[in-house]
């Protein structure tokens, strides 16, 4: 698809959507000086305070470019609406790490904490390399939040869903070492998750969630996704141990449902958190209706907290419907979604 096309393409989701919702402004970002503003922050700093969903969302349209900006979209930043000209070409990047002396919680290139946030069309990145250790692309504090039609890419850590109710549609998520990691509650439908080539010796794991009572309906629940290699691994041959999560915490809770899993994936499924922590009776980890050779359940572990063939009646209790109420605020945001299995 020729580079107008894909732009025109990615424009038409961005029309259809905000055609089909509520908003309250419309800014335009633009580095060379034809938008409202030249930074986001500057239009971020525009934005009302306090908004209630009701009066619809502040729209701000980031044109292409590469924006190396450190962004956070403050508490009482509510209602907020980011959209861009599409995945690589809209990028917001940055190169915070742990091993450069930031602590996890701020190495990330894009903080969010207002609720209702919505990303469309964007990506998000962090470079500053395997060797730097922690490093994240986005950081989602904020509850009723969406993304859709977006990349993350780092390698460990690259996105932190941390907080609240969050919804993530038609992404490209990329990583190494525990890359989607926090203690929200999240759907990620129809995601494209790409494992990179880490640090030699290195594993890698996808998701580490931390639940920090077994009463906390929080989790990460994947639902026709794709598990593959990025390039950089796949012309490695594939050699990198892949695992689909780890605990990080006692109640760790991660369901896999309706996905493809290429061969990457181990047959043992799941991985330890380490050789002194376990939480392998109290964590929930669980397959439903998997697809590809890494679906294979012969030889997953052997936990008491892992349903390697969850039922019907347990896969349901993790849609968006049940498990992050999607029906209440996802119309709101005009992103498509699945409600149920079906």
């Amino acid at each position: 698809m020729a580079l107008k096309s894909y732009r025109l393409f990615f424009l038409s989701i961005v029309i259809a959507i905000a055609n089909s919702i509520v908003i309250r402004e419309l800014v335009v970002v633009d580095q060379h000086g034809l938008g409202n503003f030249t930074t986001i922050r500057e239009a971020l700093a525009a934005a009302p305070n306090g908004t209630d969903i009701n009066g619809g969302f502040f729209q701000i349209h980031i044109k292409g470019g590469i924006y190396e900006e450190y962004v956070s979209v403050a508490y009482n930043k509510k209602n907020i609406m980011m959209t861009g000209d599409g995945k690589n070409i809209t990028i917001i990047s940055g190169n915070r790490s742990v091993g450069d002396g930031w602590k996890t919680s701020d190495a990330w290139s894009f903080d969010v904490n207002g609720e209702h946030f919505i990303a469309i069309n964007m990506t998000f990145r962090n470079i500053a390399g395997a060797a730097k250790a922690q490093a994240l692309a986005v950081q989602n504090n904020a509850n009723l939040s969406a993304f859709y039609n977006c990349s993350f890419e780092g390698f460990q850590d690259t996105l932190c869903a941390s907080t609240g109710l969050q919804f993530y549609r038609n992404c490209d998520i990329y990583g190494t070492i525990d890359f989607i990691f926090g203690y929200a509650t999240a759907v990620f439908q129809n995601c494209n998750i790409y494992v990179r080539l880490p640090l030699q010796g290195q594993s890698c794991v996808i998701a580490a969630h931390g639940r920090r009572a077994a009463n906390n309906n929080t989790g990460y629940s994947f639902q026709h996704c794709k598990i593959s290699a990025s390039p950089d691994l796949a012309s490695r041959g594939g050699s990198t141990k892949t695992y689909l999560g780890r605990p990080w915490g006692p109640y760790s809770r991660t369901v896999y449902m309706q996905s493809i899993m290429d061969a990457l994936v181990d047959p043992l499924g799941w991985l330890a958190w380490d050789e002194k922590t376990n939480y392998t009776s109290t964590l929930y980890y669980g397959e439903y209706n998997n697809t590809g050779l890494g679906s294979k359940l012969d030889q997953r572990v052997k936990w008491p907290g892992n349903h390697a063939h969850m039922s019907e009646d347990d896969a349901i209790n993790f849609v968006v419907s049940n498990f992050i109420s999607g029906d209440s605020w996802l119309p709101a945001t005009g992103i498509p979604f699945q409600r149920n299995l079906l």
